[in-house]
């Protein structure tokens, strides 16, 4: 007669030790992910908490050597800033950059603004405002 193996079968029961590489693996990737997670949203949070003010070209106006702009303007109340506009000839090129200043305690402005251009602008562009 021959003798039963007295050997568990290879796999079956428990775990084995690359079982439990793979989980710490696994761990450590769901920590970084969330970290990355919380990362992107504390930028994401910083990049619009920050932005006060906020523009918009509601019409323009064009003449030979300027552009009249009617621009509106939301902002926090006591927040100062500047907002900038371009214009552009009919072939691209840029003819007029300027900053507009604003402040006070409106949140809402509305203001006509004059660009003067180097040659007739046929576009007026809001390019960005941003708070003192």
């Amino acid at each position: 007669m021959s003798t039963a193996s007295t050997q568990l079968p290879e796999g079956r029961y428990g775990r084995s030790s690359d079982e439990r590489a793979d989980r710490k693996l696994r761990v450590a990737a769901l920590v970084l992910g969330a970290a990355l997670v919380a990362l992107i949203g504390y930028f994401a949070y910083y990049y619009v908490g920050q932005n006060k003010i906020s523009a918009e070209v509601i019409e323009f106006d064009h003449t030979k050597n300027t552009v009249q702009v009617h621009l509106e303007v939301h902002k926090d109340a006591g927040v100062g800033g500047y907002c900038t506009v371009r214009s552009q000839a009919e072939n691209g090129a840029e003819v007029g950059r300027a900053d507009f200043h604003f402040d006070g305690d409106a949140t809402r402005i509305d203001k006509v603004v004059t660009l003067r251009t180097t040659s007739q602008g046929t576009t007026a562009e809001l390019l960005g405002c941003h708070s003192d």
